[in-house]
């Protein structure tokens, strides 16, 4: 098995379709929603939370049987069947098409699989087994979540901020990485680790004095 490209992708108002309408379905749908994505829904019948979705207008289900014309402008696609003779020819179609594919639990029809998250705030670690084990990836977040705290993700605000301002200075590109290599080497993360926010703010002054003045 070739190896996969990670990537993340802004899903954000780009059409999705979920074929089925079961558990795993509605969670797929829960976690696209939470992205921005526009949601089309196939499926006779469907979780109570996708009905729900559907009647405050959020997702759009269509409480019938796959059609082929159900691909049409669409940018991706979960198919979350128990029919792996259906998975195929979804995926086959999709894969005419040039949209991508995932087939849940039936990995010879997936396109790409769907990492196990660690998200603070902008920090977000994805883990992925490739297909091969999708528990142990949930497993090992689950232990990463103890160690990547939310000060993490105050961190990378942080430095998200100061590198806003560095780019609207006139320093030039070498200048700037310096500052942000500085910055990051530093111990502000230990600083807010400890909760230590005034000497943070403290060393960020610190570091950013060079051309603040």
């Amino acid at each position: 098995m070739e190896h996969l490209y990670p990537i993340y992708l802004n899903v954000a108002g780009k059409n999705c379709l979920i074929i089925g309408g079961g558990p795993v379905a509605e969670r797929k749908a829960a976690s696209l929603l939470e992205y921005g994505a526009c949601i089309k829904v196939v499926s006779p019948s469907a979780e109570k939370m996708i009905t729900d979705w559907a009647d405050q207008n959020l997702l759009k289900w269509f409480a019938r049987e796959f059609e082929a014309n159900d691909l049409d402008d669409i940018f991706m696609v979960f198919i979350a069947t128990d029919d792996n003779r259906l998975n195929k020819e979804i995926a086959d179609l999709c894969r005419g098409k040039g949209i991508m594919v995932n087939a849940v639990d039936d990995p010879p029809n997936c396109d790409f699989f769907v990492p196990s998250v660690l998200r603070r705030d902008s920090l977000a670690i994805a883990i992925s087994t490739e297909g091969r084990s999708p528990l142990f990836a949930a497993r090992l977040r689950r232990r990463l979540e103890k160690i990547i705290t939310e000060e993490y993700g105050q961190f990378v605000n942080i430095l998200g901020q100061i590198r806003e301002e560095l780019q609207k200075s006139n320093l030039d590109i070498n200048q700037r990485r310096q500052i942000l290599e500085q910055i990051v080497d530093s111990d502000l993360l230990d600083l807010l680790l400890d909760g230590r926010h005034e000497e943070a703010e403290e060393r960020i002054n610190q570091c950013m004095s060079s051309w603040r003045g």
